[in-house]
């Protein structure tokens, strides 16, 4: 599938576009994960539209070039090679599971191009696996467990229950979890761990393994479908009523809208109020894209998708228009994007984007869950230090 700015298009022929255009191959989960990146396709649309009617950069205008994974880390090497070689695509994006991501990161670290994993959460594609190729705009799995956890700390419970889908993400976000709270509260026991396959949660056994361990509190990190079973079955059993739980993710309005009338209210998640935010760039924003694609609700893919655009364009005017490898390496190294969530800084460091998140509450209103309470928490304010940081990329 290829995306062109739709005014571009119209006047310009092949010939021309293959010779002044600048393209960009993303590659991504689309089957597996619609519901987020169907919004997460518009966003980047949106930036990509924008950009051209603004002229590119240097003449030189953006055409996107999309391919599916299938969810599978080879499909999504292969996918990767064919961009490179048939299509002779300028820059690399995409992926949305971890485990596609990493694959992705290693094969621009193999074959040397410069790749920007837009929404994969794994910690290891900036520390452990982390190369000199591959920078990462989304908030990783570590930063959106430790923007929970000064909220679980204040619950002042002592026995938990873990519940996380059973692959890259789920293990590192109950790992991160785990050695947080430790630290700040050595008494801190972790009763039982339930960490059924990612799409195929049995939610009965689930919640009843949960109530039979009796914890104070439970953190959980399943989403999607996976979430809606959970949630869905602790209503019909009464389950969770009394005991606290912190959620990764289920504030986004991809998991959250669907359960509708049934979302768990109470809950503190991590997540994106887009309905609800106030300020000059992401009214600016969200004007933009309900203009482009009528008034429909945004996810926090929509955002992502336009962003990693963006952070893109911004990337190739920095490195005054070059595509190489080696110069968008250079120029995404320290690099500053306006978003609509304020400004974000790639850092040198370990090539991890400062972007934050929404911390809050799940609420029922008009008879559907959103977030209240909430807070922006930077990026900067989520990492570890910088030795912390040096020993984790050392550590292969």
């Amino acid at each position: 599938m290829r995306i062109m700015g739709a005014a571009c298009a119209a006047a310009l022929s092949t010939s021309v576009w293959a010779q002044d255009t600048i393209k960009i191959g993303e590659i991504n989960s689309y089957k597996a994960q619609p519901v987020f990146l169907d919004a997460y396709k518009l966003g980047m649309q949106l930036a990509l539209e924008e950009t051209n009617a603004a002229g590119g950069v240097n003449g030189k205008k953006f055409e996107l070039i999309i391919r599916d994974d299938n969810a599978n880390p080879g499909e999504a090497v292969k996918q990767a090679q064919e961009l490179l070689s048939r299509e002779r695509v300028d820059l690399l994006t995409g992926s949305f599971l971890s485990h596609v991501g990493l694959a992705l990161a290693d094969f621009a670290n193999q074959k040397k191009v410069f790749f920007l994993a837009s929404e994969a959460l794994t910690d290891k594609i900036t520390w452990g696996n982390g190369n000199p190729y591959t920078y990462r705009l989304r908030t990783s799995t570590y930063m959106l467990v430790a923007s929970l956890v000064p909220e679980a700390l204040k619950l002042n419970k002592k026995r938990w229950a873990l519940v996380y889908p059973n692959y890259e993400y789920g293990q590192s976000a109950v790992d991160t979890f785990k050695k947080l709270m430790k630290e700040q509260q050595p008494d801190i026991e972790f009763v039982l761990e339930q960490a059924p396959p990612l799409g195929k949660v049995d939610a009965g056994s689930l919640v009843q393994a949960v109530n039979d361990a009796k914890p104070d509190a439970i953190f959980n990190a399943l989403f999607g479908p996976d979430l809606a079973k959970l949630v869905r079955e602790s209503s019909t059993r009464g389950a969770f009523k009394e005991t606290p739980v912190v959620s990764v993710l289920s504030g986004e309005p991809e998991y959250l809208e669907p359960l509708r009338d049934e979302a768990p209210e109470g809950w503190i998640v991590t997540g994106y109020p887009w309905y609800s935010i106030d300020t000059p760039e992401h009214n600016a924003f969200v004007k933009a894209y309900q203009a482009r694609f009528g008034n429909i609700p945004l996810r926090l893919g929509s955002v992502i998708g336009y962003t990693n655009i963006k952070a893109l364009v911004e990337g190739v005017k920095r490195a005054g228009g070059k595509t190489d490898t080696e110069s968008m390496i250079k120029a995404f190294s320290g690099l500053q994007v306006q978003t609509p969530d304020g400004l974000l800084t790639f850092r040198s460091l370990d090539h991890q984007a400062t972007l934050g998140t929404y911390v809050g509450k799940i609420a029922l209103q008009d008879g559907k869950g959103v977030m209240v309470d909430y807070y922006y928490v930077p990026g900067e304010k989520l990492l570890p230090t910088d030795a912390q940081v040096r020993a984790l990329r050392s550590a292969k």
